[in-house]
This record gives structure tokens, C-alpha cells and sequence, in this order.
């Protein structure tokens, strides 16, 4: 089973997509991650984050390994994500990593922006995220501080509506829903009741599915 999980910056699709993959013993990809790998190489030598050929060879030099750098989790390493990730040929050399990623077995759960639209189009469930944009600023905002930075929440919420912009309107994979996603707005959820809404969403699916 693929399940994707799509949606604006700083909803809680991450959060969401590591406990359902857990929730059922799935493999879980937050493809966010890429593009932030490829924005901090970027910015770790120097480059442009607008300068198409250093990033097509950082995305294609990328090391899984080294997903797990806490600098991935930056604001800066963010903001970069959303302008690498809105250049074509970045997101050719990535589509096919994340494909295989999500056919291998036993199962997958990817969060993003565009995976039930683009890059799992047939995935068995998919589920939208959205959250009030206040919401999501003091979300970050708590967690930039929990990692010891410092953080404004003003900042943060203007810096959500501008990516929330750039990410609905690139050319390619705009941040939409699929025609078939499940909407789920968990704005006033805590943590263990997305998840909780989520797994019913699921299950709903399944439960049709064998149905029919």
C-alpha cells in the first residue's frame, strides 16, 4: 500500500507520515528532505540557490545517509527547499528516487507537496493536510525554539504565506490537492488526533476497497 500525505508548510504532514508509517509498519519518506538536501549542499558551496546546473548535480550527488543532519531542519534550509524544488530538471532527477522508494515493499508512506498528484498519482490513499496559516507559524516557531534558535513569530508566519504562495503557483507540481484526496484540516488537532483521523481515513478506504 502507498499512502500520501500532501500539504502546505509546517501542517504536520511530516509528524503525520512518520507515525502512520509506524502505524503500520510501513517504510516513511518525507520528500521535503530532498529538497532541503539539495538546497543545503547548495548553500554549503557557496551557490546560488537559483543557479539550475550546481543544483541538478547536487541533486543527483545526494546521500540518503545524510538525511538525518539536523541542519535539514532549518528555516534557511526550508526556505531553500521551496525555490530549489520549483526547478524542473531538480524535480526529473528526483521523481524517479521517489517512485522506487514508494514501489518497494512491504509499503510506503510519503508526505510532500505533490505526491498524490505527481509523484504517486495511483497511490491507494491520499490524504491533503491543511492547518490555519497562525497555527502553523506557532508551530514552527515552537520548534525552531525548542532546537535552541531563535524565532519570530511574525517572521515565520510571513515567511509560511510567501511559500505557501511560491508552492501554489510554480509551473511544475503546483501544491494542490488530488481530485481524489481526503481533506483533512487539523488546526485545532493535536498530534495523536490527526494521527487518529488519519488511520480512520485509511481505514475507511480499505474497508470499501475490500468491499468491493
Amino acid at each position: 500500500m502507498i499512502i500520501a500525505i500532501d500539504g502546505p508548510a509546517a501542517s504536520g504532514k511530516g509528524t503525520l507520515g512518520k507515525r502512520l508509517a509506524h502505524h503500520y509498519g510501513y517504510r516513511h519518506l518525507d520528500t521535503g528532505v530532498i529538497y532541503r538536501a539539495v538546497a543545503y549542499a547548495l548553500m554549503e558551496s557557496g551557490h546560488d540557490l537559483r543557479d539550475e546546473a550546481a543544483a541538478v548535480q547536487a541533486a543527483l550527488e545526494l546521500d540518503p545517509e545524510k538525511f538525518g543532519n539536523p541542519a535539514l531542519k532549518t528555516q534557511a534550509a526550508g526556505e531553500g527547499a521551496s525555490i530549489v524544488s520549483a526547478i524542473p530538471r531538480v524535480r526529473e532527477v528526483l521523481l524517479n528516487f521517489q517512485r522506487q522508494f514508494a514501489a518497494d515493499p512491504p509499503g510506503a508512506v510519503l508526505d510532500g507537496r505533490d505526491i498524490g498528484t505527481v509523484i504517486c498519482p495511483d497511490a491507494d490513499v491520499k490524504i491533503f493536510v491543511v492547518a490555519d496559516p497562525r497555527v502553523r507559524a506557532r508551530r514552527r516557531t515552537m520548534e525552531a525554539r525548542a532546537r535552541g534558535e531563535q524565532a519570530d513569530e511574525a517572521a515565520v508566519l510571513a515567511d509560511i504565506i510567501q511559500r505557501d504562495e511560491r508552492d501554489k503557483n510554480r509551473p511544475i507540481a503546483p501544491l494542490k490537492p488530488a481530485a481524489d484526496a481526503y481533506l483533512l484540516d487539523n488546526s485545532q488537532l493535536d498530534i495523536e488526533g490527526g494521527v487518529r483521523a488519519a488511520i480512520d481515513i485509511i481505514e475507511a478506504v480499505r474497508a470499501g476497497r475490500s468491499r468491493g
